[in-house]
């Protein structure tokens, strides 16, 4: 009876195990831990923390990082990055005004065009990284300057208000609602997810990163899938830059922080466990990224660290997160977990 009790016992054990280990081989696993970690940590030190209203907080934080960090991940996993994106969120905007408080268009079409022109400057780094052969780096670095350029000419530097035609439900819909941001968040990473991991784009994407001489000899045209990428990136911005007009309710040339956004959606997706080499890379992971990224401004914010010390906290931890990443990488790649 005893020996039948045992058997029974480690029959049990068995389906824990793989699940536990499962979990633990997947990339998200760790920066997951993390996540769940920081919001034990920060409840303990201030209640104030899961209340309604911070989260709302922490949600409207994650979400414009979290869909840019989307674009940044199709981008690193092809072996590209793009600098400009930050940019292009904040003249987006713009664009959406100048469509209709100057042309007249109606708001669906102004935002139509907004997004266009955001997917423009895509096309624009993405025929020039691939056709000119220049690195992504100086291309994008080059075209933010160049966007912040037109940006500064166009608007003079002053906030606009949001048109008054796309005030109300849309503005409610599209970014002032308390869980607007994060709920596009959700479905547009979602919907990448599926796109990276179950369909040929996102095959082609991650052959492009991995192993450009061989996808090319394979017959997949990696400028194609380039140039889409720097497409997706930069419309995803030129989306985020609107959404956040809408929620301050001021259209104005510091959204995006110029080149803060484009940093921490570099620093979600890395966290996240994209690799900055290229070839491998997780639009899940990245969300997550942008939420530990949100927990830790937040929650330093909460307990009374000073501004001056929270970037470097905020350094350090990235960088301890990134080293537990790579460390957990190197024990699935060996098996030990």
């Amino acid at each position: 009876m005893a020996e039948l009790t045992e058997t029974r016992r480690r029959v049990g054990r068995v389906p824990a195990r793989r699940l536990l280990d499962g979990f633990l081989r997947r990339r998200e696993a760790s920066v997951l831990l993390v996540a769940l970690g920081l919001m034990i940590y920060f409840r303990a030190a201030s209640p104030v923390f899961l209340s309604r209203d911070n989260l709302v907080n922490i949600a409207q934080a994650t979400a414009p990082v979290a869909i840019v960090a989307v674009g940044i991940v199709l981008l690193l996993v092809s072996g590209e990055i793009d600098l400009s994106v930050g940019i292009v969120a904040a003249l987006a905007p713009f664009l959406f005004h100048f469509a209709i408080d100057f042309y007249g268009f109606p708001v669906f079409a102004g935002l139509l065009v907004a997004l266009l022109i955001s997917a423009g400057i895509g096309l624009f780094n993405g025929l020039v990284v691939t056709k000119l052969k220049v690195p992504s780096f100086v291309t994008t670095l080059g075209t933010f300057f160049a966007v912040q350029g037109i940006l500064l000419i166009t608007s003079h530097a002053y906030p606009v208000p949001i048109p008054e035609p796309a005030k109300g439900t849309f503005q409610t819909w599209l970014g002032a609602g308390p869980w607007a941001g994060i709920t596009w968040a959700v479905v547009i990473v979602a919907v990448f997810h599926v796109v990276l991991t179950r369909t040929r784009w996102g095959l082609h994407t991650i052959s492009v990163g991995g192993n450009p001489l061989g996808a090319t000899e394979a017959g997949i045209r990696a400028s194609r899938i380039k140039i889409g990428n720097f497409m997706v990136t930069s419309t995803l911005g030129g989306l985020v830059g609107i959404m956040e007009a809408f929620r301050i309710n001021t259209i104005d040339p510091n959204i995006g922080g110029g080149t803060t956004l484009t940093f921490y959606a570099i620093s979600a997706a890395v966290i996240g466990g994209t690799a900055l080499a290229g070839g491998s890379g997780t639009i899940v992971g990245a969300f997550l990224g942008a939420l530990v990224l949100a927990e830790l401004q937040n929650g330093f914010n909460l307990i009374g660290y000073s501004a001056n010390t929270i970037f470097l906290i905020l350094g350090l931890a990235i960088l301890v997160s990134m080293i537990a990443n790579q460390y957990l990488s190197r024990l699935r790649r060996a098996g030990r977990t």
